[in-house]
């Protein structure tokens, strides 16, 4: 039997999501299963889901539900995951019949699906607990510090840094079945996820200069327009440590595929949380969580991108 599991793709959560997923479903299907590995992104090129979804057994984790009667179990966390009225209506239709979870509440969507694989399926996974304790950690920027969340000493955060910047379908599928045969840990130490870091390792100082050359204060919000020059890597909470005052950041990038925008709110900023990040995204086509949130947008429509963020930054100070 054929597997397709479709994850979010460049994200150590949607990685982690994998690796649990594949241990509930080999368990309950049998050791014969061939996996296929689909990374999923939200820029423009992203292939359709419907297209993908081509296997005996097919899963979307930690990515928007697709309104197809191919699919056959779902999990996600994220307050967007219904692009619409109708693909939501789809999801609780069959919710009792298939197995599709969903659940807003959760910090982590690998989280989820090890609860799940406990609760409704008795299996457990013990030897899995510290790759779900580093996803949920890292998806939810459970840090004590913004400068512990850039802390890149450890290997596991090595991995989560090679994940985000080198993420494909590729590196899923050699990622996926190391991780359930060996400790995170010591997958973190191979030398291909310390080669690879290695590469990006210089780009990382390169982008923090730029945020700083680049950042403009807009009272409680800082806004980084990064859109002159295409970014080679990208680093989430980079303006929280040079920006300690601010609340929230609005980062727009350029990439090979297209531009971005990253909203955020600083976890450990002195104020409380006080707008949606993700329904200010999904006004826009993005989406996202209530503490940080995304847009795509395509090559040609990187003046559209800088008008958004600068929108956006406007009603965050608001």
């Amino acid at each position: 039997m054929r597997a397709v599991v479709a994850t979010h793709g460049h994200c150590f959560d949607g990685l982690c999501s994998a690796v649990v997923f594949s241990r509930l479903l080999t368990t309950l299907r049998g050791p014969l299963l061939r996996f296929h590995y689909a990374s999923c992104g939200y820029s423009p090129s992203q292939r359709p889901l419907e297209g993908l979804l081509d296997g005996d057994e097919n899963a979307i984790l930690d990515y928007r539900f697709c309104a197809s009667h191919r699919l056959g179990w779902y999990f996600d966390h994220h307050r967007t995951a219904f692009g619409s009225d109708a693909d939501r209506a789809f999801f609780d239709s069959r919710r009792g019949v298939r197995p599709y979870f969903y659940d807003a509440s959760y910090t982590s969507c690998t989280k989820l699906v090890r609860d799940i694989a406990l609760e409704r399926y008795d299996v457990g996974m013990p030897d899995l607990e510290p790759l779900t304790a580093w996803a949920d950690k890292i998806d939810s920027a459970a840090f004590e510090s913004a400068e512990a969340a850039l802390d890149y000493s450890h290997p596991v955060m090595q991995l989560a840094s090679v994940v985000e910047h080198y993420g494909d379908s590729e590196l899923l599928a050699r990622l996926v079945p190391r991780l359930l045969a060996a400790p995170v840990e010591v997958v973190a130490e191979r030398s291909e996820v310390r080669q690879l870091y290695r590469r990006i390792q210089r780009k990382k100082a390169a982008f923090a200069k730029r945020v700083q050359q680049n950042a403009r204060t807009r009272g409680r919000v800082v806004l980084v327009d990064l859109s002159g020059a295409e970014l080679e890597t990208y680093g989430k909470f980079i303006t929280y440590a040079l920006y300690p005052d601010a609340m929230y950041s609005v980062i727009l990038g350029r990439f090979k595929n297209g531009a971005r925008i990253n909203v955020g709110y600083n976890p450990w900023s002195e104020h409380r949380l006080d707008r949606d990040l993700s329904s200010i995204c999904g006004r826009y086509g993005g989406g996202g969580h209530p503490f940080v949130g995304g847009i795509s947008f395509t090559a040609e429509d990187v003046h559209l991108a800088r008008n958004v963020a600068q929108e956006i930054a406007l009603e965050l100070n608001a």
